[in-house]
């Protein structure tokens, strides 16, 4: 299997399967000498882990499956610094209930990646997807978290990536404040929504069924000039990044799709000299980009998430052997990914960030205007 490895200077390859030995990832390319704290690393882990439960009990939307995700470092750090040599990172699992997928050996998931799978190599491992399982996605956070500290070393306190569920369960959110995300059990931005949210997603819970989402993601303090045309532009970058999560369906920066029904003089974000000699834009339809390069303002994006597949319905399906079956499912599954799918967005995005600014060091022959 190829396809494993995501980034040009800052890489990162994951391995391990849900129901494996356990997952994890090797980065390559990180500078030397940059402090990394393990506990920021774990942190990140214990925003996505599987059994997280919200401030009022239960968390409608994951799934019960109870995973501690500790990390184990084995190379790559001395002395909480890092030598410049790759960095890998073990995550064990600790909770497999591999016998809650024996019917799905020779049967294929509606909407789950079990029949491509199947197609393309030949054999799959169907204890809770394997690799095309989400819990791939905790190699991907560890990576993030690595990435984010040497952009916070290098870009100052500036730079930030901050993702939140903007809509889950066709519930929107009304308002944004950053301070409420961590304090629901959906991420969002507004507390209001997010009780409602949660009020449907257990609805659709006790129906067997499930939910998808809308996930914003704001990335402050990147200056103008980072991006590579003509294929590798920002957002050519950001949205490969972002479509490699499994859940992920669709991908808009700014105004998205909505620039379809403007005019130019309303699309077009005027710009302006600030009394501190700033270049500055009155709007963002742009999205912080333009010509695939970062124009300094906020760079912003939103992707659509797809209801989980693995739903307590009974579905038409076929198996194996070519027939027709009605297919029930068991095991421990996510109703709705919001709330684990933002920390894989924020990694994600440091992760490709960050390459990017490698990159353009490369092109200026060391010199990086970015990096202080």
């Amino acid at each position: 299997m190829s396809g494993n490895t995501f980034g040009k200077i800052f890489k990162i390859t994951t391995f391990g399967e849900s129901h494996g030995v356990g997952l994890g990832v090797i980065i390559d390319g990180t500078p030397s000498n940059i402090k990394i704290d393990e506990e920021k690393i774990q942190k990140a882990l214990d925003r996505r882990r599987p059994g997280q439960s919200s401030k009022s009990g239960d968390n409608a939307a994951v799934t019960s499956r109870k995973e501690g995700d500790k990390l184990e470092i084995l190379s790559g750090i001395f002395e909480g610094y890092s030598t410049g040599t790759p960095i890998s990172i073990n995550i064990r699992n600790t909770s497999q209930h591999s016998s809650d997928y024996g019917n799905l050996a020779t049967s294929f998931r509606p909407g789950h990646a079990d029949y491509t799978f199947d197609a393309k190599y030949g054999i799959r491992d169907y204890r809770g997807g394997g690799r095309s399982s989400g819990r791939e996605t905790c190699a991907r956070v560890a990576a993030g978290s690595v990435a984010q500290q040497v952009l916070e070393a290098k870009l100052g306190s500036g730079f930030s990536i901050k993702a939140y569920t903007l809509e889950a369960a066709g519930i929107s959110c009304k308002s944004i404040d950053y301070s409420v995300i961590e304090e629901n059990a959906l991420r969002a931005p507004d507390l209001e929504a997010a009780a409602l949210m949660e009020e449907k997603i257990a609805e659709i819970r006790k129906a067997g069924d499930s939910a998808g989402a809308i996930i914003e993601c704001v990335i402050n303090g990147v200056p103008a000039g980072l991006g590579e045309p003509v294929f590798d532009k920002i957002d050519a970058e950001l949205g490969k990044a972002m479509l490699s999560i499994g859940a992920v369906k669709g991908i808009e920066f700014g105004e998205g799709f909505n620039s379809a029904r403007m005019t130019g003089s309303v699309w077009n974000d005027k710009m302006r000299v600030s009394e501190d000699g700033k270049i500055t834009f009155k709007t963002n339809h742009a999205g912080g980009i333009l010509g695939g390069i970062s124009n300094g303002n906020q760079i912003v994006f939103r992707l659509a998430v797809k209801p989980v597949p693995s739903i307590f319905i009974a579905q038409k399906t076929v198996n194996k052997a070519g027939e027709n079956i009605d297919l029930e499912i068991k095991g421990r599954h996510d109703v709705c990914l919001a709330p684990r799918i933002v920390p894989v967005v924020e990694a994600m995005a440091a992760i490709t960030i960050l390459d990017l600014l490698l990159q353009q060091k490369i092109v200026m022959r060391g010199r990086n205007p970015f990096f202080r």
